[in-house]
């Protein structure tokens, strides 16, 4: 099974970590809804209008690592349910625990 998580070191030796994100926008409710292929799956309740649900989807993620707002960042999906997402700062374990969050 392939991780929803993979490495990825950037041009000038900096690591980050890339996250594929299945995202349900207009949610009833925010949270992790588990796995969904080789994505984790995300419900988001601002709707997919204007960039709203892909600020919304950044400043969670951020909030869910404990990580500042500018360590987050969309990579892949500007307009799509798939999305890759790059995090900074953050270690494996951690990631590795998201699903278990799961509603």
């Amino acid at each position: 099974m392939a991780l929803w998580y993979q490495p990825e070191v950037g041009k000038n030796g900096e690591r980050a970590w890339l996250l594929a994100l299945y995202i349900q926008p207009g949610a009833r409710t925010m949270g992790i809804a588990g796995l969904h292929g080789a994505a984790l799956k995300i419900r988001l309740a601002a709707p997919p209008v204007d960039g709203k649900a892909n600020a919304a989807l950044l400043a969670y993620v951020a909030e869910l690592l404990g990580l500042p707002r500018s360590a987050v960042s969309l990579k892949r999906g500007q307009t799509s349910r798939q999305k890759v997402v790059r995090v900074e700062g953050v270690d494996a374990a951690r990631l590795a625990a998201l699903p278990a969050l799961a509603d």
